[in-house]
């Protein structure tokens, strides 16, 4: 029985390190894809959330929009799994700004004349959203934009 909990936890480990370090390249002019990890199916809130490129700069990306994708690790299968629904926002030194917009599907573009590096978030407690407008309360996840 342990043989197979061994197994079960390098396969994650090997996973995660893949999922790691696909997500953090900027070989591809077009966001990483995250799209081989399955959407979760539980209604659980994720324990952890980790966004997918972790750091992007606009400059290197079509029109300068920047897909980001939510991945959620939970406590029941399947995990990682993208977590629904999701909410998404940008801040700058920790407070909400009009610099990058990022859609409702995780498209984040800097707005004209922006420029500097800004966090985008993404948290699936949307409640939390209320009490905390930069995703800072629950399971968030934080990634870096660079604006031109």
């Amino acid at each position: 029985m342990s043989n197979c909990y061994l197994a079960s936890f390098f396969f994650l480990l090997v996973l995660a390190i893949a999922i790691t370090l696909a997500c953090g390249s900027p070989a591809s002019h077009i966001a990483p894809s995250c799209s081989s990890i399955p959407t979760a199916t539980n209604p659980d809130i994720p324990q952890s959330v980790t966004l997918c490129p972790a750091v992007a700069d606009a400059k290197d990306y079509p029109d300068g929009q920047v897909q980001f994708a939510a991945i959620g690790s939970f406590s029941s299968q399947p995990s990682p799994a993208l977590p629904t629904p999701v909410v998404w926002g940008a801040c700058q030194d920790n407070q909400l700004t009009t610099g990058v917009t990022v859609s409702r599907s995780g498209v984040a573009q800097c707005a004209s004349g922006a420029s500097g590096t800004y966090t985008v978030w993404a948290t699936a407690t949307p409640v939390c959203n209320l009490l905390s407008p930069c995703g800072a309360c629950g399971p968030t996840g934080t990634a870096k934009l660079t604006c031109p």
